[in-house]
């Protein structure tokens, strides 16, 4: 395998996954792997994934927020996962997210992907207590993101994230999506759909400086 071929579902490779830890102290997403230890150790009962070094990192001018972590972020699932958050994980939310990103024109060094429950606890579900508690984390993050100037809060339950960042960052441009997951696909086709267009237009609209 060459060395980092960036394409969906590169990370079930056991290779792809050590050369992407190994760029963890790189200058771009060293502050975010020492916001990740520092959640590790806070709550040492639950996973917190890394942020993908070959997104933007501290240097993105966009923040793609989505739900919580899926179970091929984890690497000590029944199905070993990455231990990343990332479009190149081996499931289909991620492989959607690749091509979309595609679609929409979004180079990876202008993006950074989180959730608004940061998380993995071996369970896909949620409680309205635990995304309340996700979004008040986004007090810590935010700050280690100065170059952010548009968030995509993608899906419902990282809309209600949209009081707290308008409080906290008045001068941030908000778009929203539906969520690339298969149940937005089976259920909502026509949202899955939409958004490709809807990212290409916040990208547009972050390079354009519009509101």
């Amino acid at each position: 395998m060459a060395d980092q071929i960036d394409a969906p579902r590169t990370l079930r490779h056991p290779q792809a996954i050590a050369q992407r830890r190994a760029m963890l102290a790189e200058p771009h997403i060293a502050p975010l792997a020492l916001y990740v230890e520092g959640l590790r150790a806070q709550h040492p009962t639950w996973e917190f994934q890394d942020f993908d070094p070959l997104d933007g990192g501290v240097q993105a001018d966009m923040l793609f927020l989505l739900e919580k972590p899926g179970p091929m972020t984890s690497p000590n699932g029944k199905k070993q996962g990455s231990g990343f958050i990332s479009r190149n994980n081996d499931d289909p939310t991620a492989e959607a997210v690749f091509r979309f990103m595609e679609e929409a024109g979004i180079p990876r060094k202008r993006a950074v992907l989180w959730n608004v429950i940061p998380w993995w606890d071996k369970s896909i579900k949620f409680t309205s207590a635990e995304v309340r508690r996700g979004i008040e984390e986004l007090r810590n993050l935010l700050p280690l993101l100065p170059s952010i100037r548009t968030v995509v809060l993608v899906g419902g339950q990282a809309r209600r994230a949209l009081p707290m960042l308008q409080a906290l960052r008045p001068d941030l441009r908000i778009c929203t999506s539906a969520h690339p997951g298969r149940q937005v696909y089976r259920f909502n086709p026509d949202q899955w759909k939409a958004i490709p267009e809807q990212w290409r237009v916040a990208g547009l609209a972050a390079r354009l400086g519009l509101a």
